[in-house]
């Protein structure tokens, strides 16, 4: 308890816990992303169980891995070197989810792009998807960003406490923003394909982490709210175009 009481009466905690639950939004918002776009290929009655799962998941992995912090540090000391490039437990996990994001993003896009693809890579046996495969491909990125996020926090913080209410407020807000992120990307299908795009700029970012190049996530998420903004533009100005009584010699 004495425990507790000074780290409420500490300022440096405060500000760290605030700075911690914005970084863990942020990250938090890679991870819906992706559990919309595949939940919505799911049929309509389990699309909200599965994004509940998916997020419940993330919230169970996250609280895992924080009781084993230990472990978790010991994940960035180097297992091998390349070319003198060393390579540690959470740069191998890194490439590994960033190249799995990249061609699911890439079979999505293909996807869209040819919607009845026949014997080709990326040939698909059923438009949807089962809701086992949905939470076995979620689990997996969930992993991947979970520790993402907790060596996140264990830089920016040293006290357990304060990593719990971030992570439980940012899967808070995961939990949230869910349902109606995912119906904006099913009721604007041009949407998805930006949502893809983001998904190939984050796989992109986890390979390069993974190989040492460091990429400042401000210039990314910088790029993604900028796309964003112009999409958004779109829409509105489609919605107004429909909206607008048609004029003859227009």
């Amino acid at each position: 308890m004495d425990y507790i009481s000074s780290l409420a009466v500490d300022p440096t905690v405060w500000i760290a816990l605030a700075t911690l639950i914005v970084m863990e939004v942020v990250l938090g918002i890679d991870n819906l992303i992706f559990i919309s776009i595949l939940t919505n290929k799911l049929p309509e009655g389990q699309r909200e169980r599965g994004r509940r799962v998916g997020i419940g998941l993330a919230l169970i992995l996250r609280l895992g891995l924080l009781g084993t912090v230990a472990w978790i540090v010991q994940l960035t000391e180097p297992v091998f070197t390349v070319f003198g490039q060393p390579f540690s437990w959470k740069d191998m996990i890194l490439i590994a989810g960033g190249l799995f994001l990249v061609w699911k993003a890439t079979k999505e896009i293909h996807h869209n792009v040819d919607p009845d693809p026949e014997g080709d890579l990326f040939d698909a046996k059923a438009a949807g998807i089962t809701f086992g495969a949905a939470v076995t491909q979620i689990l997996i990125l969930d992993l991947v960003f979970s520790i993402d996020s907790i060596i996140t926090a264990v830089g920016m913080t040293e006290h357990i406490p304060v990593m719990v209410i971030a992570v439980l407020t940012a899967v808070a807000v995961m939990l949230l923003a869910a349902n109606p992120l995912a119906n904006f990307i099913q009721a604007n299908p041009t949407v998805v394909m930006l949502a893809l795009g983001f998904l190939l700029l984050i796989g992109t970012t986890l390979i390069a982490e993974g190989f040492g190049v460091h990429v400042p996530k401000g210039y990314i998420y910088a790029a993604m709210a900028f796309s964003a903004l112009v999409e958004g533009l779109n829409i509105v100005a489609r919605r107004r175009k429909k909206k607008a009584p048609h004029r003859p010699g227009h």
